[in-house]
């Protein structure tokens, strides 16, 4: 009852999370700009996670929970479910492309036959049409199945021809986004270059546009690009010498670019040898005096930076439903084990240790589930704000689900650490996504600066947050330590508000796993919830200065002497 009121009531979401107002004031920290600046910023915003670092709780965008599709858009969902399930578990052999380091011919054809490669290109340009949160779902029955289809199909659609799609004029969709959509063009995402990875303003690739205007050369190499030896089409970002209109000085801004193989002088390397999702190619990619016309500009010239980062941030809501996929398929691998093992005459299942990693696992599995539909629904209802929230998701999924194999291996004990078992390749693909677009280390910087810069007054913060200012002031955009934590407590919070929404929604509906989703939710609030307390107890803590500049000079002296420094304890 008490979670089927919440939706009805701002000032209850504080109560339920046990959460007042003076401790999610806490979480803001401001970060670069000063007080005059913040007053000034008067704009009012509906995301829930900008809210919570101004210590507010805006519930437009969590509650209800979204449901979003309509009578036929359900039913055409529910048509493709089937056949996509279907397909990977009975044509796909992930195994097999594991060991032979792609995807399969016939799979691959019989994926480009089911429309697998234009889901979101609109119908009358060849493709599915599909909104947000049905391209979710046959995603999650894809990374349940094989992470390295889901890059191949991911580099393809979700980054690779989504600046065509965000950014596009009409005559560049017509012409590419229908052999996009049929998979006869397989497209790529090229940002990434030997010195600019995380910075991606660094790049050093670059487009000199023409005397006469027509054509722009682009000269530079991309590093690590998924479907890099595959693809026909390249989004390239490049950057542009452009005069500073205020002091006439030229200036390299990063343009975003349609490159066409068939231009010339565009090649790759060999297959890179990678970790884990090896049915995926990944190669470098070289542009050799390409000639590209100038309508094959993304985007405005000079306006490549905001292509790519929109991008990215359209994206990686993706990568929470895949994951999520994911850990349902390992869950079920790691309860099969557990109710036919038998150990000191009782099945596995039975024991305290091995009920706590299920609804551990579990519990990781729903919140990642409620965050990747939150943030489709929020997406397909018209909300333009949900960069910190896809971030937030993209965060979580790709470490619970590294959780969830890791104790799905451990319930299987020996068994699943044998290659057989399939584990141990789930394990191996999940690796690179705390990694690719956007490290986790950085997203997680991205989430706490984003949150600071869009608080409009000072005054709205609580005694840490002043605390914070006083003592950092623009500095504490240097202050990763601290940054790293707020940035935790808001996926904590964010991480709560949307189960609490999500087993509301089936409480109201009186669905049949209401109870069950209320416990999830009861379980992984109070963890959270002391998880948020502690992390704000360290930042307001003197303590908490010594152990940062401890880590800090651990590190330092260990980078300074090549690796570990203490001397073995035997002398030698």
């Amino acid at each position: 009852m008490l979670l089927r009121k919440v939706s009805q009531s701002s000032s209850l979401c504080g109560t339920i999370l046990r959460m007042p107002p003076v401790i999610s004031q806490r979480l803001a920290v401001a970060a670069l700009q000063n007080k005059r600046l913040y007053a000034s910023q008067a704009q009012e915003s509906k995301s829930f996670a900008v809210n919570i670092f101004k210590g507010q709780i805006a519930t437009p965008q969590v509650f209800p929970y979204p449901s979003v599709m309509n009578e036929e858009q359900e039913q055409f969902l529910r048509e493709l479910v089937g056949p996509v399930s279907k397909f990977f578990e009975e044509v796909n052999d992930p195994a097999k492309n594991d060991t032979l380091e792609k995807v399969e011919d016939h799979t691959m054809q019989g994926l480009k036959e089911m429309g697998a490669f234009g889901l979101q290109v609109p119908a009358d340009l060849g493709g599915l049409g599909l909104t947000n949160t049905q391209y979710a779902r046959l995603v999650e029955i894809v990374g349940s199945h094989d992470l390295g289809v889901g890059i191949t199909l991911g580099a393809h659609q979700s980054i690779g021809f989504k600046g065509i799609l965000l950014f596009g004029n009409p005559a560049q969709k017509e012409k590419y986004l229908p052999k996009l959509a049929s998979g006869e063009n397989i497209a790529a995402f090229c940002l990434t270059e030997p010195a600019s990875g995380s910075d991606a303003a660094s790049i050093k690739t670059t487009a000199v546009q023409s005397a006469c205007g027509q054509y722009f050369t682009l000269n530079g190499g991309k590093i690590w690009i998924s479907n890099g030896g595959l693809s026909e089409i390249f989004t390239v970002f490049a950057k542009t010498p452009m005069k500073d209109p205020k002091t006439g000085e030229m200036k390299d801004k990063i343009t975003a670019f349609i490159v066409e193989r068939s231009f010339g002088g565009v090649t790759h390397g060999p297959p890179e040898k990678k970790m884990g999702i090896k049915a995926s190619n990944t190669a470098e990619v070289y542009f050799d005096n390409v000639r590209v016309p100038a309508d094959c500009v993304l985007g405005e010239v000079g306006g490549g930076f905001k292509v790519a980062m929109n991008i990215l941030n359209n994206g990686r809501f993706g990568m929470a439903a895949a994951l999520s996929g994911t850990m349902k398929g390992v869950i079920t691998k790691a309860v099969d084990h557990a109710t036919n093992r038998t150990q000191f005459g009782n099945k596995i299942h039975n024991y305290g240790a091995i009920q706590e990693k299920v609804a551990r696992m579990t519990m990781l599995q729903y919140v990642t589930e409620s965050m990747a539909y939150m943030i489709s629904g929020n997406m397909d209802s018209g909300a333009s704000e949900f960069q910190i929230e896809a971030a937030i998701s993209k965060i979580f999924a790709s470490e619970a689900a590294w959780t969830v194999a890791d104790e799905c291996i451990q319930i299987m004990g020996g068994m699943g650490f044998m290659k057989d078992s399939g584990v141990e390749r789930v394990m191996r693909d999940l690796r690179i996504f705390r990694i690719f677009e956007g490290t986790n280390d950085i997203l997680r910087l991205f989430v706490a600066l984003n949150g600071f810069q869009t608080v409009k007054a000072i005054e709205q913060f609580g005694a840490v947050i002043e605390e914070l200012l006083i003592k950092h002031g623009k500095k504490i955009i240097d202050e990763q330590f601290v940054l790293k934590r707020v940035a935790d407590c808001a996926i904590d919070l964010y991480a709560m508000i949307v189960v609490l929404s999500r087993a509301s929604r089936s409480l109201s509906q009186g669905c049949v796993s209401a109870q069950h989703e209320k416990m999830l939710c009861e379980t992984w609030c109070l963890e959270a919830y002391a998880r948020i307390i502690q992390e704000i107890k360290t930042l307001r803590s003197s303590e908490s200065r010594q152990l940062f500049k401890n880590l800090r000079a651990i590190s330092t002296a260990v980078v300074d002497n090549g690796g570990v420094v203490a001397p073995h304890p035997l002398g030698f």
